[in-house]
């Protein structure tokens, strides 16, 4: 169980780490537009030898072999079969090839890898030690291997018995193979793949597509360590396929201190890496190598018969730069293979560069020369351009305000004769029509002064009456269509009325007194067939009568419908039993109040429940009813002129009364303070068969058993949520 418990943990930590790189490369790769190049770093970890070694350092080690292998291909074979190809005659260097290390490590069949998943797999009882008995069996006459096995080293304390020694390029390395095989078995069963791929978390679930039923294998998954292999195989196929240049890290110490070089040390580590090697093979070779075509057109500008193009063979075209930098081939400077052309001296090539440098510097001059008197003699030409052009514009100029001149002066003429011709033909068209209108005139006066002259007698008494009739009529017709369309709304509330003339001034009075009564009707009807609306209709004309233009915060309870019940008792059971025990079912009015002390004027929250017959006090959690005074006992109620919510509730004080009327007057705090005193007034007029008197003043005398107290509403002058009240002496003061 712990063994599969940490394999499904590295899983998980290594498929979400390959995730996170592969988001992270696609976030940040260039869209691929054609061929391009790229530029990869590879940071290799150093060469692990500890006092114990296990598997890790096994694998650690042997990617330094392949990547010392690698380093070997690229540096040392690759520069000396780069001199055979070439025919270039030069002294073989002999350095050691760690390829037989490699195959001892990874060869199939045969390798310390390839042994150890044969004997992962291998039934029956296998341990770290049947491995290394099968090593022995197997790899113990190999020359970089060392066992405790062998007769030589039978007696080598240096060796444990439960370990083995390889020869790597770096030196000898002993590993434990104490977790050898278990940490070589870091499988991922296939119960635990399909598991994750039934999980409701579908991130987690993309990791493990092999637990997917569709898409089972029967084939064992691979160990760590052909896993490792497998990585390793394709590092090294990616940096063959490119041109890797290597920066080698010397470690001066082992104590990271400055100023201490440990000679013993960096020779051990130049030892090791290959660089003695690499060494002899550049002193032996040639520091500088280049293709004679990419030589040819660098250099060219350093000889005359190359420059400015060479029409012969390339490699003749080097030899001539060469001569004409006096390089010598009698030393051995330069040597000529097949396809590049080799320089020994770097100071040959740094005189090269120089002499390039000058010459391009030279070649600079020239063409700023020539790009200079180009460009001298282009803005000569721009300059003669402009000036044919100024002048050609500015002859057009002056032409054109010649001629513009010329026919402004003609236009002018031409439009004052014109004009002078029209207002004459004007004038006598003018005077025509004066002269038609006056005989017109002279018409119809002459007509008019015959007509009165016969009907003088009689148009007086007869058609004076008929046209002021008609006037009257047609101002009564025009003020009667203007009402009909400008009639207000059928709402009783509405005070809107169109204006009219102060002669139909009481005509529209009555007509608004009409039309009032007329939609009163229609507003009364509506309550006929809704009995429920007429009973919350006549409460608030109860409230409208008792509170207008009296109680400040009545304004604001006009459009809040009255609902009663906000205790919700009706359809509770508590109170249902409560009221079958004092026989009274019936709730007027119920709701959250306060009720404030009549000793210190503390509020104290309550509920207070106004049945047909009482009004009752109750506990807001239990229902249970602390205070119950008949309706017959309520003398009458007081409220104030402001703003508050606080009622007050006389009760008579006789003799026999209850122990609640005894106390004296009740004093209510209560959000629904009009609507409370609006229902008790009802019912208690029902019960009394005589109205409620409701006192509205900002004072008012308080019974508090047989004392007097007197009750003052005071404005505090600061916007209060609730009112304050407070009992000093025989007055109890309120604050709004």
């Amino acid at each position: 169980a712990r063994n599969a418990r940490d394999a499904l943990a590295k899983a998980i930590y290594s498929r979400l780490f390959d995730w996170l790189v592969e988001k992270v490369n696609s976030t940040i790769r260039v869209t691929p537009e054609g061929k391009r190049k790229s530029i990869g770093v590879l940071d290799i970890y150093g060469f692990e030898i500890f006092k114990v070694n296990s598997f890790e350092q096994f694998m650690i080690n042997y990617c330094n072999e392949k990547l010392q292998h690698v380093f070997i291909e690229l540096t040392l074979r690759s520069e000396q079969e780069e001199y055979e190809r070439e025919g270039v005659k030069w002294e073989h260097i002999e350095y050691f090839d760690n390829v037989i290390v490699c195959d001892l490590i990874e060869k199939p069949g045969g390798g310390i890898m390839s042994l150890l998943d044969d004997e992962c797999l291998r039934p029956g009882e296998v341990t770290d030690m049947t491995f290394l008995r099968k090593l022995d069996q197997r790899i113990l006459s190999h020359a970089h291997y060392e066992s405790r096995a062998s007769k030589k080293l039978h007696s080598d304390r240096t060796l444990p018995r439960n370990g083995f020694r390889i020869k790597h390029y770096a030196g000898m390395v002993t590993y434990c193979v104490d977790g050898f095989i278990d940490k070589n078995k870091d499988l991922l069963l296939r119960d635990l793949s399909r598991a994750m791929w039934e999980c409701e978390h579908p991130f987690a679930k993309s990791f493990f597509t092999e637990g997917d039923p569709e898409n089972t294998s029967l084939k064992r998954p691979p160990t760590t360590g052909t896993q490792f292999k497998a990585s390793i195989g394709e590092l090294m196929k990616s940096l063959l396929s490119k041109n890797p240049n290597y920066i080698r890290c010397i470690k001066p110490n082992d104590l990271k201190n400055a100023n201490n070089f440990n000679e013993q040390l960096v020779r051990h580590q130049a030892r090791y890496l290959g660089l003695m090697e690499n060494i002899r093979v550049r002193r032996a070779g040639y520091a500088f190598r280049q293709h004679y075509n990419i030589m040819l057109d660098r250099y060219k500008m350093l000889a005359d018969k190359t420059w400015p193009n060479w029409k012969g063979p390339p490699r003749e075209g080097v030899v001539q730069i060469l001569k004409a930098m006096k390089v010598s081939n009698n030393k051995r400077d330069f040597v000529c293979g097949r396809t590049k052309i080799f320089i020994r001296n770097p100071k040959t090539l740094f005189d090269m560069e120089d002499s390039r440098r000058e010459r391009l510097h030279d070649m600079a001059t020239l063409i700023q020369k020539m790009y200079k008197g180009w460009a001298c003699r282009t803005h000569f030409l721009a300059m003669r351009w402009a000036v044919n052009i100024f002048s050609s514009n500015w002859r057009c100029i002056v032409q054109r305000r010649k001629y513009d001149q010329l026919r402004n002066a003609t236009v002018t003429v031409q439009s004052f004769y014109r004009g002078w011709i029209e207002r004459r033909a004007y004038y006598e068209v003018k005077y025509k029509l004066k002269c038609e209108w006056a005989a017109g005139i002279v018409v119809k006066y002459f007509y008019g002064w015959r007509a009165r002259k016969e009907h003088r007698k009689r148009f007086r008494s007869v058609a004076g009456p008929k046209i002021i009739r008609a006037v009257r009529l047609w101002l009564r017709y025009t003020f009667l269509m203007h009402l009909s369309r400008n009639l207000p709304s059928q709402s009783p509330a509405s005070a809107e009325w169109p204006a009219c003339t102060p002669a139909f001034r009481d005509t529209s009075r009555l007509l608004k007194e009409m039309y009032h009564l007329w939609r009163c009707m229609l507003y009364r009807k509506q309550f006929e067939d809704d009995p429920k609306r007429k009973a919350v209709f006549i409460e608030k004309m109860v409230a409208s009568k008792t509170f207008k233009d009296r109680k400040a915060c009545y304004p604001r309870s006009v459009a809040v419908p009255f609902r009663g019940d906000y205790l919700s008792l009706r359809s509770d059971q508590r109170w249902q039993q409560t009221a079958t025990v004092i026989k009274d079912p019936s709730v007027v009015w119920s709701g959250p109040i306060m009720k404030i002390h009549r000793a210190n004027g503390k509020a104290v929250p309550k509920g207070l429940v106004i049945t047909t017959q009482a009004f009752a006090i109750l506990d807001t959690k239990t229902l249970r009813i602390t205070h119950r005074v008949p309706l017959t006992e309520l003398m009458s109620i007081s409220v104030s002129t402001m703003k508050d919510t606080i009622a007050v509730f006389h009760i008579k004080q006789e003799n026999g009364a209850s122990e609640a009327c005894k106390k004296g007057d009740f004093i209510f705090q209560a959000s629904q303070v009009i609507e409370l005193v609006t229902k008790t007034k009802r019912v208690a007029q029902e019960v009394l068969r005589k109205p409620l008197p409701v006192n509205i003043a900002n004072q008012a005398e308080l019974m508090f058993g047989a004392n007097r107290v007197q009750l003052v509403f005071q404005n505090s002058g600061q916007q209060l949520t609730a009112a304050l009240c407070r009992r000093s002496g025989a007055q109890l003061e309120v604050l709004v």
